[in-house]
Order: C-alpha cells, then sequence, then structure tokens
C-alpha cells in the first residue's frame, strides 16, 4: 500500500476517525458447557412411528469484562421424549466476548441481546445438530430464533413485574 505525502492534510485516517466510529467486534467463541444424555440408550434409537416430542429453552446473558468488551451467552436445551421416556436432552453454553465501541448508551442492550446472540448463533445450532448426530439420533436442526422478539417479551416482563407492587 502506498501513502501518498502529496495528498491535503486530514485526508488520511487516522486512529481517532476510526475510534469515533460504532464498531462490534467478535474477539472470541467458546463453549462453556455441552452436556448430551441419553438415559434409554441403545432402546432410545429404535425407529418409531411418531415423531418425539422436542422441548426447547433459549436464554442470553451478557456480562461486561470491560468499559468495551462484554461476554454474551447463548444456553440452549432441547429434550426429546416420546410418550414417558427421555430419548435424549442436549444442553449447551455457546459465548461469544465481544468488543463494541461507539455506540449510544440506549443501543448497547438491543446490542447485547438481539445482534451478539444472532452472531452467535449459527455455531451453537451447528454444535447441537452434531451433539444429537454423534448421539446416534438424526440432527437436530434448529429453527432460527427471533432474539428482537426475545427481547422485547422479556422488556415487557421485567415492566409489568416493575408495576405489581408487593403488599
Amino acid at each position: 500500500m502506498a501513502i501518498n505525502e502529496n495528498a491535503p492534510a486530514g485526508t488520511a485516517t487516522n486512529g481517532n476517525a476510526q475510534a469515533a466510529k460504532p464498531s462490534l467486534n467478535v474477539l472470541a467463541q467458546y463453549v462453556k458447557d455441552l452436556s448430551f444424555e441419553s438415559p434409554g440408550a441403545p432402546n432410545s434409537l429404535r425407529g418409531r412411528d411418531k415423531a418425539p416430542g422436542i422441548n426447547i429453552n433459549v436464554n442470553v446473558a451478557a456480562n461486561p469484562l470491560s468499559d468495551k468488551e462484554f461476554d454474551v451467552n447463548v444456553t440452549l436445551n432441547a429434550k426429546a421424549s416420546f410418550e414417558k421416556d427421555v430419548l435424549f436432552n442436549v444442553e449447551l453454553v455457546y459465548g461469544g466476548v465481544f468488543r463494541i465501541e461507539g455506540f449510544p448508551q440506549e443501543h448497547m442492550l438491543p446490542l447485547l441481546f438481539i445482534e451478539c446472540p444472532r452472531l452467535l448463533f449459527p455455531f451453537a445450532r451447528q454444535i447441537i445438530a452434531e451433539a444429537t448426530r454423534n448421539g446416534g439420533f438424526p440432527p437436530l436442526m434448529l429453527d432460527p430464533i427471533d432474539f428482537a422478539q426475545m427481547f422485547q417479551q422479556k422488556l415487557a416482563e421485567d415492566q409489568a413485574a416493575s408495576k405489581v407492587k408487593v403488599s
């Protein structure tokens, strides 16, 4: 890359100009916890004429590591059962460390609870699919998750809870 020394002063991009631009960077991604249980194996692996019931729970947590760095964890639990038998139970806590700079304070919660999990989800989805496949079942391909709707629902629940007075 060549630098034009004859360019007018102030046309080059410097560190200060970049710091003013909003940025969201993924610094690391990791599996914090992964558990797969198939308590009825090998009997639970036999074919059935009906699909099992699958219950999926999703949770998002965020913790500051510094002023600009945050640890965001997506917890996914999936439990498959047929009649009274548990076929499998898989739990994954998948985390990411994010550097967030230059955003207004009112944008921080949506970034942490919508955008960061949205970036982590495809990787967590793949881990869940591989864990169930490696457990002898067809891969569990989770549908995309609307983290914005989850966030709005959580805000509404928090507002409703704050209006309830304990007597």
